[in-house]
């Protein structure tokens, strides 16, 4: 089994619902990479602005250090939408990192994005996140799952991903 995973992707891409639904099914702690964020981010987001790299590093840093002070496995939902962001996450792990990107097209993660109440993440940004995002490199341990089926179907891929099985 995967000690340490990031369940990443663009903001609605449904990464809180499938941590959370991968915590049930595997026992592995989950942490929304969202509470991690310093004030300043969030209030920027908030604001409709999205984040620079500059604004990102400490919080990608923290998630790093997160799994390197966890005594047990861990997952963390976070956007890890570029190379070096997921760079700078092994970093600071000190370990391997696996990968799940939770992939869906615009139309279907805006719709979602519109639907969700009392979160910080304006649709506004939606733009922005798929611009940042840089598609996973093979050298990396990593699956890409579509959001586009049943939330249990996509925690059943991530599970089999987690335990080392083709999803």
């Amino acid at each position: 089994m995967t000690r340490y995973a990031i369940i990443m992707g663009v903001s609605g891409c449904g990464k809180t619902s499938v941590g959370e639904g991968l915590a049930q099914s595997t026992g592995i702690r989950f942490v929304d990479g969202d509470a991690l964020h310093p004030k300043a981010n969030v209030d920027k987001m908030s604001a409709g602005t999205p984040l620079t790299d500059e604004d990102r590093w400490p919080w990608l840093e923290l998630i790093g250090r997160e799994f390197a002070n966890s005594p047990a496995p861990l997952i963390i939902g976070c956007s890890a939408l570029k190379r070096g962001y997921r760079d700078m996450i092994r970093h600071h792990a000190g370990a391997m990192v696996s990968f799940i990107h939770l992939s869906g097209s615009r139309e279907i993660i805006a719709r979602r994005m519109q639907a969700r109440k009392d979160h910080f993440m304006p649709p506004a940004l939606l733009d922005s996140q798929f611009a940042a995002l840089e598609p996973l490199a093979a050298d990396e341990d990593s699956v890409s799952i579509d959001i586009d089926q049943p939330l249990e179907a996509i925690i059943a891929q991530a599970t089999r991903h987690l335990e080392g099985k083709t999803p």
